[in-house]
C-alpha cells in the first residue's frame, strides 16, 4: 500500500498537491506535514496532519515510521527572496531538510521521493534563452545554491544507494488558492489579487522582465506524470519543465483586457537582480521525450482561469 508524507504541505504547491494525492490514494494514506498547524481546514479535515520540523531528523524519522511511509514529497523550503534576507535559515531548511529526508528514506525503506528543484539553479553564465537540460549551473542566490547542491545530493543517493529520487526544475508557479511564499516570481500572483480587488498594483520587476512560469494545474500534472513514469525511461533525476514565458508588461496587458482600468506601475527592488540572473525561456524537450510532458495552459488561458477563480473566492469573502 502507498503511504505518502508531504512536507511543506501548507505551502503554495503542497496545499494543493496534498488534496490531489488524497483523491488519488485516499485521505488516510496521505499525511500532510507543516512546521506549524495549517490554517487551511481542508488539509486537516481530509486526512492526517502533523506538525514537523524537517531539520529535526529524529522527529522526521518518528513520523515516517509511525505512519509507515513509502513515498515522500519533500516540498518544505525557504524560497529565493526570503532566502536572500535570511541565507542561514535557507541553508538549514533547504539543505539539512533534504539531507534528513534522504537519510531517513534510506534507513526506513521509503521507496520513492519527489523533490522540487528550480530555475534558480541557473545563473548569469547559463544561456538565458531556451535553457537546455544539461548546462552550466551558476546561481547567485542562496536558494539557487541549495538547489544545485540538492540536485547533486539526490543524484548521489540514487547512484550510491539506489534511492528513487525524482524532481522538476520548476519555473514560477501561479496559483489562485494559496498566496505566494517569498519567491522572486511572486509578482505574477500578486498582480491578480490586486486586479480582482480593484486595486492598482506596484510591480517589483521591470516591465520588460521575462521569466518562465507555470499555472498550478500544470505544476500538479507534471509532478504526478513524473512520479508515475517508468523508471527505465528516465535519463535524469531532475528535469527541466515549463509552461509559458512572458514579460511582466505582457501579463499586465492580458489582465487589462479583462479588467478595464486596472493600473500597474513598476518599481524594481532587489528581486530584479535575481530575476535578471534567471532564464527567459526553458528547453524541456527531455521531459517531453522521456515521460510525455506537455502543458495545458498558455498565457491567455491561464489569465482567464486565474481571474475566474479569484473572483469566485472574492464572492465567497475569501479575499
Amino acid at each position: 500500500m502507498t503511504k505518502i508524507l508531504i512536507t511543506g504541505a501548507t505551502g503554495q504547491i503542497g496545499s494543493e498537491l496534498t488534496l490531489v494525492l488524497r483523491e488519488k490514494y485516499g485521505g488516510e494514506n496521505v499525511v500532510a506535514a507543516g512546521h506549524k498547524k495549517s490554517p487551511n481546514p481542508r488539509l486537516v479535515d481530509t486526512g492526517p496532519f502533523v506538525t514537523l520540523d524537517v531539520t529535526d531528523r529524529a522527529q522526521l524519522e518518528r513520523t515516517v515510521r509511525e505512519h509507515r511511509i513509502t513515498e515522500i514529497y519533500h516540498l518544505a523550503a525557504i524560497l529565493s527572496a526570503t532566502g536572500e534576507q535570511n541565507p542561514d535559515l535557507a541553508w538549514r531548511v533547504n539543505m539539512e531538510g533534504l539531507y534528513n529526508v534522504l537519510e531517513v528514506a534510506r534507513q526506513t525503506g521509503v521507496r520513492r521521493i519527489f523533490w522540487p528543484s528550480s530555475i534558480a539553479v541557473f545563473g548569469p553564465k547559463t544561456p538565458r534563452d531556451n535553457t537546455p537540460q544539461d548546462t552550466i549551473l551558476s546561481p547567485t542566490t542562496m536558494y539557487g545554491i541549495t538547489k544545485v547542491a540538492g540536485e547533486l545530493l539526490c543524484e548521489y543517493y540514487h547512484r550510491r544507494y539506489g534511492l528513487d529520487v525524482r524532481g522538476l526544475r520548476f519555473p514560477g508557479i501561479i496559483s489562485s488558492e494559496t498566496p505566494p511564499g517569498g519567491g522572486t516570481t511572486d509578482y505574477a500572483v500578486e498582480i491578480f489579487y490586486a486586479a480582482v480587488r480593484g486595486e492598482p498594483y506596484t510591480c517589483f520587476v521591470r516591465p520588460d522582465t521575462v521569466l518562465p512560469m507555470m499555472y498550478m494545474p500544470d505544476c500538479l500534472k507534471a509532478t504526478l506524470r513524473l512520479m508515475e513514469a517508468d523508471p527505465a525511461r528516465l535519463r535524469y533525476r531532475i528535469y527541466n519543465v515549463t509552461g509559458m514565458s512572458f514579460s511582466a508588461e505582457e501579463l499586465a496587458r492580458e489582465i487589462q483586457k479583462r479588467v478595464p482600468g486596472f493600473r500597474v506601475q513598476y518599481k524594481p527592488d532587489f528581486r530584479q537582480h535575481i530575476a535578471d540572473s534567471w532564464p527567459r525561456t526553458i528547453d524541456d524537450s527531455a521531459a517531453r521525450e522521456d515521460w510525455g510532458w506537455k502543458p495545458d495552459y498558455d498565457l491567455p488561458k491561464m489569465v482567464e482561469a486565474m481571474l475566474v477563480a479569484l473572483q469566485k473566492r472574492k464572492e465567497r469573502g475569501e479575499l
